[in-house]
């Protein structure tokens, strides 16, 4: 190979820090993102969910071969929250089942699908009625910044406790409407059978993944 010139040495080695110094600037200028896991600057009070950044996924697995994924959007709701007393936090959120939505228009077509002949739907029939979730119990986690929530969930008339996992994911002021806004992520598992929305089991599976990412913005 060639030998580089005395020169050209020092263009090779001064061309880095030369884009270096260029590119620290423009760097230190990125603006960056206005919410952040940081649990000083969770703000006391009532919050309202944001409906257009909450939202519900839900897995099935289908006839053992692989998971089938689908997803409630559109969800409203309150919480209150203090950061000195999390335990004494409350959430209340409805889902709108009939917005339900897959990647397969004859498969939200049949979720959707009245019964036939006087017989029950086969998942969630015509003009279902909106879940609900209606918090009964915080507990924080160790770490500060998990908690699992017990609360009532109502879906397809039968009510039932469940527990959702939770797990703070950010805090900060909404750069558009200027709110205070909470961010959370959140898994919980159940059982559809025990919502009467048995159709297909087992080659649908009964047990159905939630998860759950919502936003909340102080009112």
């Amino acid at each position: 190979m060639p030998k580089l010139s005395r020169m050209s040495r020092a263009l090779a080695l001064a061309l880095p820090l030369a884009l270096a110094a260029v590119a620290a600037p423009m760097v230190a200028q990125m603006p960056e993102a206005p919410g952040k896991a940081d649990k000083s600057r969770v703000v006391a009070g009532n919050y309202t969910a944001d409906a257009g950044h909450s939202l519900v996924a839900w897995r099935v697995n289908h006839f053992g071969f692989n998971d089938y994924f689908g997803l409630f959007g559109d969800v409203t709701g309150t919480l209150q929250i203090d950061p000195a007393n999390p335990a004494a936090a409350k959430v209340s959120v409805t889902i709108p089942v009939g917005k339900v939505v897959t990647v397969n228009q004859a498969l939200t077509a049949h979720l959707l699908k009245p019964g036939a002949d006087g017989k029950p739907a086969d998942f969630f029939g015509a003009a279902p009625a909106d879940a609900t979730f209606v918090s009964t119990s915080v507990a924080p986690g160790a770490d500060g910044s998990s908690a699992r929530i017990t609360g009532d969930l109502t879906l397809n008339g039968v009510t039932r406790p469940v527990t959702i996992d939770a797990t703070f994911a950010g805090a900060g002021t909404n750069p558009f409407n200027k709110a205070a806004t909470l961010g959370f992520h959140g898994t919980a598992t159940i059982k559809r059978s025990d919502f009467n929305v048995k159709y297909g089991i087992p080659f649908v599976s009964d047990e159905v993944k939630l998860d759950i990412t919502a936003a909340f913005e102080k009112k």
